[in-house]
């Protein structure tokens, strides 16, 4: 019978595995590492030293005490087909299917991410302080936060300022940038600027968001014609990333050009693709076949210093 192999339904899945999944802000926000063991422990998270003048020989600067441990973990996702589908699919829905499969998998990391941001204001990280925290401390500098709120009513704005749920551009806008500013301001163990040379950032939103943040950093004129502030800013760069599965209202700035980055995804085997298919004895007990996805990985918090999420308030509302 002419009918759709496992061969075929494999390459069709692999191919639309490795297409580009459209959510640049993963990798933006997230390093990747492979793992060969059931954990890994990051140890190596803290700042390098500074230059100093050579005064009684080397001073060497090793790693901090603080750390983190990633445990991998295992996901899979597993389609039924009966053999008569096979046979019969004339309209490629059996294509549309497993490249349905191979879109969710590609789509797993932003899962994991997004409710890693979103669990950040009680899930430890390095620090053992929650991820977004107002009292991180680093050496013997004050506590720094990196979860801030910004009053719309404060606003630098003349006239309507909309609210928390929709504010106007130019209200969001001074929101973005103040939690731009707040990155920018952190300092590292040693009383050093850990920001300084950020240019590169990237604003998650939730969905309801999305529009005006567009609007708001990536026209060159304001609503009232006055050119938009950020786009003469020539020196930094404000990416906008609509995130449908944020469930709360916060927006979250990232340092997107950093080597260590907010986040870290962990990786013990790629995704790999198992099927109970021609000859098997699940094809003989169920006339179908069984076309399976997994892999071991997690997530971690990186560096909470590339990170900091605003939430807006109005005084009076």
């Amino acid at each position: 019978m002419n009918k759709l192999s496992s061969r075929a339904i494999i390459g069709e899945f692999y191919k639309r595995l490795n297409e580009n999944s459209g959510m640049e802000w993963i990798t933006a926000i997230s390093n990747y590492f492979t793992s060969d063991q059931d954990s890994e422990e990051y140890a190596w998270i803290g700042q390098s030293p500074v230059m100093r003048e050579w005064v009684g020989g080397r001073h060497a600067k090793g790693f901090t005490t603080n750390g983190l441990t990633i445990e991998n973990k295992h996901f899979e996702a597993t389609i039924d087909i009966p053999v008569k589908h096979l046979r019969r699919d004339k309209t490629g829905q059996i294509k549309a299917r497993i490249g349905e499969l191979a879109t969710r998998t590609n789509s797993h990391w932003a899962v994991l991410l997004t409710k890693l941001i979103e669990d950040g204001k009680n899930k430890p990280c390095y620090d053992k302080k929650p991820f977004f925290n107002e009292h991180h401390k680093v050496g013997k500098n004050a506590e720094q936060s990196n979860m801030i709120d910004f009053d719309l009513a404060t606003a630098g704005i003349n006239g309507e300022v909309g609210t928390p749920t929709n504010p106007t551009e130019a209200a969001l806008r001074e929101a973005i940038l103040a939690g731009v500013q707040q990155i920018i301001g952190f300092k590292d163990d040693q009383g050093e600027p850990t920001n300084e040379n950020a240019n590169k950032f990237l604003v998650m939103v939730p969905l309801n968001l999305w529009f005006i943040a567009k609007a708001a950093l990536a026209v060159p004129l304001t609503t009232g014609g006055a050119s938009n502030p950020v786009k003469v800013l020539a020196d930094i760069d404000i990416a906008v990333a609509a995130n449908p599965r944020l469930t709360e209202q916060h927006i979250y700035v990232f340092r997107a050009d950093g080597d260590v980055k907010a986040f870290i995804r962990q990786e013990e085997t790629k995704v790999q693709v198992k099927a109970k298919a021609e000859g098997s004895e699940y094809e003989f007990d169920h006339d179908a076949h069984q076309y399976g996805v997994d892999t071991w990985r997690n997530v971690g918090y990186g560096y909470w210093q590339h990170a900091c999420r605003v939430t807006l308030t109005k005084t009076g509302a």
